[in-house]
C-alpha cells in the first residue's frame, strides 16, 4: 500500500522545479528561437509576396509599354508611307508634266521639220517631175 508521508511533497516539490529549471534552461529558449523563425519565415513570405507583386507590375508595365511601343512603330510606319506615296505621287507628277512637255517639244519639232521638208520637197517637185516624165518618155533634156 501506498502511503502518503512526508517524500511525496518532496517529489511534487522536485517536479515543479525540475520543470521550472526544463523551462528556463531548455523550452524559453527553443520557443524564443521557434518565435524568430516564424517571424523570419512570416518576414520572408512578405518579401516574396512583395516582390511577386512587384515583378508582376513591371511585367505589366513592360507588356504596355511593348504595346504602345509597337503601335506607335506602327503609326509612324503608316507615315512614312503616307509621305513616301505623296512624294510618289509628286514625282510621278513632275515626271509626267516634264515628259507631256518634252512630247510637245519633240511633235512640235517634227511637225517643223516635215513642214520643212515639205516646203523644199515642194520646190523641187517640178524638177523631178520634169525628170521623170523625160525618162517615162524616153527623151533626153
Amino acid at each position: 500500500m501506498i502511503s502518503v508521508d512526508g517524500s511525496v511533497v518532496i517529489q511534487i516539490v522536485n517536479f515543479l522545479f525540475l520543470i521550472w529549471v526544463l523551462n528556463l534552461i531548455l523550452y524559453r529558449p527553443i520557443r524564443q528561437i521557434l518565435i524568430k523563425r516564424k517571424d523570419k519565415f512570416t518576414g520572408l513570405e512578405q518579401k516574396i509576396e512583395t516582390f511577386s507583386k512587384d515583378a508582376e507590375d513591371k511585367d505589366a508595365a513592360y507588356q504596355n509599354g511593348l504595346k504602345d511601343a509597337r503601335s506607335k512603330g506602327k503609326q509612324e510606319k503608316e507615315s512614312l508611307l503616307q509621305e513616301a506615296a505623296e512624294e510618289e505621287r509628286k514625282i510621278i507628277a513632275e515626271i509626267n508634266k516634264k515628259s507631256q512637255e518634252s512630247l510637245a517639244e519633240v511633235q512640235a519639232k517634227i511637225a517643223k521639220d516635215s513642214e520643212s521638208v515639205r516646203e523644199s520637197l515642194l520646190k523641187e517637185v517640178d524638177a523631178y517631175a520634169e525628170v521623170i516624165s523625160q525618162k517615162i518618155l524616153g527623151r533626153a533634156a
